[in-house]
């Protein structure tokens, strides 16, 4: 019986909504300890061997431009002797964070998929463990490239934004009201 390698897979962890914890004495949702690992735990990964970096832990909201270029020369080293790269980042910045590695990496040699949550892992009808799933799923099957996988899409960058009325993302081309309220933060900062 030949038993195939497992896939070498890294998780760069960057904090965000999907490893907030809830912090009782404040009352406030937090980036103080993750909880990626309990998240990791719950799933079936068979075939793959997670290589953790936890690079950061920051709401994505509080990223500068140096963060957003650590996170891509990060993924490019990883990305140089591994499989596949997972980015665990926030959902108000991802965008811009996918776009910086497309500008500093071009097309990396193994898929690279960015993902999150719009709830917290810690919370009652999450999507973290879905968004989790699909990530994990998308970096072994896509090709070479940049993507985003939430909410059983898997959208390629560059032209990626935060749909802030669906709670989502999407294409930018998708978006067809030019005034409507979707994604004003990425263009407020697409230059960071």
């Amino acid at each position: 019986m030949t038993h195939r390698t497992k896939r070498r897979i890294a998780i760069v962890s960057t904090g965000g909504t999907i490893e907030k914890t809830y912090d009782e004495l404040q009352g406030v949702l937090q980036n103080e300890l993750s909880n990626l690992d309990v998240l990791l735990a719950s799933l079936r990964l068979d075939g793959v061997e997670l290589v953790r970096v936890p690079l950061m832990n920051k709401d994505s909201l509080d990223m500068s431009p140096a963060d957003h270029t650590l996170i891509a020369q990060t993924v490019g080293s990883m990305a140089a002797g591994l499989d596949g790269v997972v980015v665990v980042h926030g959902t108000d910045r991802l965008a811009v964070t996918g776009d910086r590695i497309v500008e500093l990496l071009g097309t990396p040699r193994v898929p690279v998929v960015l993902t999150g949550a719009m709830r917290p892992f810690v919370m009652r009808n999450t999507d973290a463990a879905q968004n989790m799933t699909e990530a994990l799923l998308a970096v072994q099957v896509m090709p070479p490239g940049v993507y985003v996988a939430m909410h059983n899409r898997v959208l390629r960058f560059p032209g990626v934004v935060k749909d802030r009325a669906r709670m989502t993302f999407a294409m930018a081309d998708e978006l067809t009201d030019a005034g409507d309220e979707r994604d004003r933060d990425r263009d407020a900062h697409s230059g960071s």
